[in-house]
């Protein structure tokens, strides 16, 4: 894959301290990259000003838009002499999403960048705040930043799906190693691989009083082990940082990830949408609140966003 060259930051208008921004600032003093710092506003009580003309809210929008590009350049005056070449945006849009989105398809952003943090649990499972509309309709990597570092001479884990044959799993897991091998370079850091799979279903143990649930669990295993391994050997990633373990991708990632102080985790995101989203979520939504690390989410090629419908 080719370096990232534009990265959008998605600033958090709350805080001073953009944990964000600093970490797109040292992708893209690597990369040679342009970091755009996007800033979406919106304040309802604008709109619904009657007594005033549309020129006049107009006005007073640009006003906001001004005060808040204001207080965006002073953050970045910050960082003037890391040597990168730092653009500030704001926008005034009802959904930051949408605005992060459609502005990142129209400028042809490589990355995304946003600051995130554990959600409360229930309305991780109901509710879709804008980190979960990133992850579900970006059709660009989207980089959720947490506090953990990327010290040099880190780990990087690469989940990857061996389910299956289909072309298009194989080119997504193909295209979640590259740019781990990309970002490794950059940073010194180790690959890894991890693949969890599924353990012997109850119903089967208990309906066939002569089924062996050791020797089903063992081919299962040794399956996932011979796929993940021709992944390896395809990508020169060493066998010792394979890691194949039985039990859901949700729980195998995060306990390796903790296991081995990880950096970053990336996998693969399909967009879903509807109330099956809102309810159930993805592999990506379950895992970035159990792991203390960054997750980049990487979308299949081909995919399109619901926004360019």
């Amino acid at each position: 894959m080719q370096d990232y060259k534009q990265i959008l930051v998605v600033i958090n208008p709350t805080v001073d301290n953009q944990a964000s921004l600093e970490r797109a600032i040292d992708l893209a003093s690597k990369n040679q990259a342009e970091v755009i710092a996007f800033l979406s506003i919106f304040d309802f009580s604008y709109e619904m000003t009657s007594i005033l003309s549309h020129q006049e809210r107009e006005a007073m929008r640009q006003g906001v838009i001004e005060q808040r590009k204001e207080w965006l350049i002073d953050i970045l005056k910050r960082y003037k002499n890391r040597g990168v070449k730092l653009t500030p945006q704001v926008i005034w849009h009802n959904r930051p999403f949408e605005s992060v989105i459609n502005f990142s398809i129209d400028n042809q952003i490589d990355l995304i960048v946003k600051s995130t943090h554990e959600h409360d649990k229930l309305k991780a499972v109901i509710f879709t705040p804008t980190d979960w509309h990133l992850l579900r309709k970006s059709p660009m990597p989207v980089l959720m930043v947490k506090e953990h570092d990327w010290p040099q001479n880190g780990n990087i884990i690469c989940a990857i799906n061996v389910a299956g044959d289909e072309d298009e799993q194989q080119h997504l897991n193909a295209k979640i190693i590259k740019h781990a091998k990309n970002l490794a370079s950059k940073f010194s850091a180790t690959i890894h691989l991890v693949n969890g799979y599924p353990g012997t279903p109850v119903n089967l143990a208990i309906e066939l009083p002569d089924f062996d649930a050791n020797t089903y669990n063992n081919t299962i295993r040794m399956q996932h082990e011979q796929r993940v391994q021709y992944v390896a050997q395809a990508y020169d990633i060493p066998i010792e940082n394979c890691h194949v373990e039985e039990g859901l991708p949700e729980d195998v990632i995060p306990d390796l990830a903790q296991r081995l102080d990880a950096e970053l985790v990336i996998l693969g995101t399909v967009g879903r949408t509807g109330f099956s989203a809102a309810l159930i979520g993805n592999t990506a939504e379950h895992v970035i609140d159990s792991i203390n690390c960054d997750l980049l989410a990487i979308k299949p090629d081909g995919y399109k966003s619901p926004l360019e419908e």
